[in-house]
């Protein structure tokens, strides 16, 4: 039972619809059995939640399962239909290999752009706060140089310090406060208002960073000198906020810090970490973070390209309780343009900077053109390819309908021309080969039908005389033979046997057997001249043989015939046409054989007693010279005396040992004389068969046997 109608699966199929590989049916079979467990899952969800529940995990897995296998055989669908045709087979690989890398280049160059984008404005920033700590070193150096004179003088107060600090703008965001010995409290000065900071144990050195002190940034630098008996320790703060970042934005762009909620605590779960560990944990708090603050604006594009650029900046901060980096201390985020970053970058070159701008536009518009050309030059290859692959395929189509007459119209001179030129010779020399075929067909058909027509002209019904059996066989080497016998009986005592063989092969030696076959028969039952007194005299350009008397064809001798046939054959046939032949009439009454021989190979006559002789009277080939007479034997046939004629296909043939050849033949037939006819001709044949083997029959294989009985 068929699930599936013929008629929509026939549909299918024509459509390439139809699943063709074990993945496609395999997607199918998980798809459906999904489906199933799908309903079952959805029966009983209110039945039994149990099932329901672990069902579950195979409908998902099945699910997943048959998504993947359909996935693969959609991929599969889809190149069999788009890589079908040569065109789109060369524009993938075309795409591959041309377009993809420059894309690729592309995007790994617009990828290192932004990178470096990002890392220059991370630079500008990081700098400019490095630089204002160098400044704030300086300057806090200086001072603890000043307090040290302070101290030998024996005086260090407040009032000191503050009489230390300059008085300049930037000074007034800035806090300064000096350590002598173990003094638990510091000297400080700074502006009205602003907190303290403890004493941090853990400088011991100078020290210069960003810091976190209570949840709030500082750029901080220390100055540790040590003199006898005690040491000096001077700090110089200044707040990390925003109006310290609008100094640093500038004209840069938008710049938004974000600190850790809860520095301390960070610090603290740094501390039991171990050092490995943290130079590997990343900012995964960063989603903890909140914005402390942003300074500076986005400047304006200056074109259509000049897209923003954000790019985070993690910024090094030092914990001012346990003075150990905090693994996410704070976290800078710039975001700025392109020309921003250009104008910076080239600031210093000045007017240079238009010509390196020129010398890379100009790269581009070079890589650009090289590109098009590449497509452009890409394009007409893979037309002219796939419009010559086309010709062909349509060619293909003409020829499979049997037109053999389509040329491809060839108009360039590569190698798809000289294929287009072979395609044309190949439909060409099949057109004449499919001509050649029909002649040779048509020409078989006539040999066919001469052969059918040459096999009525043997003998069919052979009439045996009272003291004289007789047997004939013909095997041709083609189609029609050039080889002849004949039994024709011409009284009831009298029989004549003819042997013969035509010179040539093939259809031309088969009309001339006809016709020596049909003068052979017409001049022994007609009445034939006979020749008593022979004279040749001239008459109307031509020549005439003007005989003495008439007599019937039973009294005609085999020479008397042969000498008609050789007048005949030689002015009716061209002059390299000839043919052998045997002749000799049986009289039954007498036991006589009668017979002249034309040339033929010389028939055997084997006795009783298994001797052989040959009948050796014979004369010249007929038909080659006119004007002849042959000569004519008779011979005594005795009780079981067996005369063998036979063409030269019989004793001709050769094989590495040499031809078949006469004696072979005589004693062949002398051991199986006293079989029937019929069976020594068949064990003739078998040799020389077998002598032949496996190569081509060379000519015509005629046997005529006659035993007196």
């Amino acid at each position: 039972m068929r699930l599936i109608p013929f008629e929509l699966e026939s549909r299918l199929r024509d459509k390439k619809l139809w699943p063709q590989s074990w993945v496609a049916w395999a997607a199918l079979y998980v798809l459906a059995l999904d489906v199933l467990l799908f309903a079952v899952q959805w029966l009983t969800c209110r039945a039994s939640p149990a099932i329901s529940s672990s069902l579950g995990g195979w409908v998902t897995f099945l699910s997943a399962l048959a998504i993947v296998l359909l996935a693969i055989s959609g991929f599969r669908w889809i190149r069999s239909q788009v890589l079908w045709r040569l065109r789109n087979r060369l524009i993938v690989t075309y795409i591959f290999i041309g377009v993809i890398p420059v894309f690729l280049l592309v995007v790994i160059s617009l990828i290192t752009l932004y990178l470096l984008a990002g890392q220059f404005a991370s630079f500008v920033v990081t700098s400019d706060i490095t630089t204002h700590l160098r400044t704030m070193e300086s300057a806090n150096r200086a001072i603890a140089h000043h307090l040290t004179t302070q101290i030998s003088n024996g005086r260090l107060d407040s009032a000191v310090l503050g009489r230390t600090r300059p008085h300049r703008q930037e000074w007034a965001r800035r806090q300064v406060c000096a350590w002598y010995g173990n003094q638990p409290q510091p000297y400080c000065s700074g502006p009205e208002g602003a907190a303290g900071f403890d004493d941090p144990k853990f400088i011991t050195a100078d020290f210069r960073d960003i810091v976190n002190d209570h949840g709030k940034l500082y750029l901080r630098t220390a100055t540790v000198l040590a003199s006898e008996p005690e040491s000096l320790r001077v700090i110089l703060s200044e707040p990390l906020d925003k109006e310290f970042v609008e100094q640093i934005a500038g004209d840069l762009g938008r710049i938004a810090v974000y600190e850790t909620a809860n520095a301390s605590a960070n610090a603290k779960a740094s501390s039991n970490t171990s050092a490995e560990a943290k130079a590997f944990i990343p900012f995964e708090e960063s989603r903890q973070r909140e914005q402390t603050f942003s300074a500076g604006t986005i400047p304006a594009a200056n074109g259509t390209l000049d897209h923003e650029i954000t790019f985070p900046i993690p910024l090094q901060v030092v914990d001012w309780v346990t003075g150990e980096r905090l693994r996410a201390g704070a976290l800078a985020e710039v975001e700025t343009r392109p020309s921003v970053l250009y104008a910076r970058l080239f600031a210093a070159l000045g007017d240079y900077a238009k010509g390196v701008e020129y010398i890379l536009l100009s790269i581009a518009i070079v890589f650009a053109i090289i590109e098009l050309v590449a497509l452009f030059v890409g394009t007409k290859l893979t037309r002219t390819v796939t419009a010559a692959v086309d010709q062909l395929y349509e060619a293909t189509k003409h020829i499979n309908r049997a037109d053999f007459s389509h040329r491809i119209v060839v108009q360039s001179s590569d190698q798809l021309a000289t294929l287009a030129n072979s395609f044309n010779s190949m439909t060409t020399s099949i057109e004449a080969l499919i001509q050649e075929q029909k002649e040779k067909q048509r020409l078989e058909g006539e040999l066919v039908i001469a052969q059918e027509v040459q096999a009525q002209l043997y003998p069919k019904l052979i009439t045996q005389l009272e003291t004289l059996e007789v047997h004939g066989f013909c095997l041709p080497a083609r189609t029609v033979s050039g080889d002849y016998y004949d039994f024709l009986a011409l009284n009831s005592d009298k029989l004549m046997l003819a042997v013969g063989d035509i010179s040539g092969k093939g259809i031309s030696a088969a009309l001339l057997m006809a016709t020596i076959h049909s003068a052979v028969r017409a001049y022994s039952i007609e009445d034939v001249p006979v020749l008593r007194e022979p004279a040749l005299v001239r008459a109307r350009g031509g020549s005439a043989l003007m005989l003495a008397s008439e007599s019937r064809g039973a009294d005609a001798s085999p020479a008397t015939l042969l000498t008609l046939l050789n007048h005949q054959l030689y002015e009716s046939t061209p002059a390299a046409k000839y043919a052998t032949l045997f002749l000799g009439i049986y009289d039954g009454a007498s036991q006589q054989l009668t017979y002249a021989n034309g040339g033929h190979l010389q028939p055997i006559l084997i006795s009783e007693d298994g001797s052989s002789q040959l009948l050796d009277c014979g004369g010249t080939v007929v038909g080659l010279f006119d004007n002849l007479s042959f000569p004519e034997a008779t011979v005594q046939l005795r009780r079981g005396d067996l005369l063998v004629a036979y063409s030269d296909g019989v004793t001709e043939p050769e094989n590495d040992y040499g031809e078949f050849g006469e004696e072979r033949l005589i004693q062949l037939v002398s051991e199986n004389r006293h079989l029937p006819l019929e069976r020594i001709t068949d064990i003739v044949t078998s040799a020389v068969r077998d002598w032949i083997g496996e190569a081509e029959q060379p000519d015509d294989i005629t046997l005529v046997l006659a035993r007196a009985r």
